[in-house]
């Protein structure tokens, strides 16, 4: 003989699309709402950790295994990667932001111009 499902488990099955869909919903509209600080701070953090990073690589000569290691507290969102042949390394901070920064001879490293 089948077993039947209780009205319970039935209704509680029923209820976490919703739920999942107010959460949903409800980190969309908060992050509207603070949409402007939110990019704000992951334009600073890619460009900062690009420029520091750069410097880190190619005027100080180490290894970006550890100049990931400079990145200050709050940045574990920043992934960098290198271009050895460009000299340069990009910093992006999900995909809100991404900056680049270039070595150049007789100035360090320095970001690439922003195209806002």
């Amino acid at each position: 003989m089948a077993k039947r499902k209780s009205a319970r488990s039935t209704r509680s099955s029923r209820r976490w699309p919703w739920a999942l869909l107010f959460v949903l919903l409800a980190a969309g509209a908060a992050f509207a709402w603070y949409r402007t600080p939110i990019t704000g701070y992951a334009q600073v953090s890619s460009a900062y950790a690009a420029r520091v990073a750069c410097s880190c690589r190619f005027v100080a000569g180490r290894t970006m295994e550890d100049c990931a290691k400079d990145k200050l507290g709050g940045m574990e969102l920043v992934s960098l990667s290198e271009d050895e042949e460009e000299q340069s390394v990009t910093a992006s901070f999900l995909l809100l932001a991404s900056d680049t920064a270039r070595l150049r001879d007789g100035y360090g490293c320095v970001l690439e111009p922003w195209e806002g």
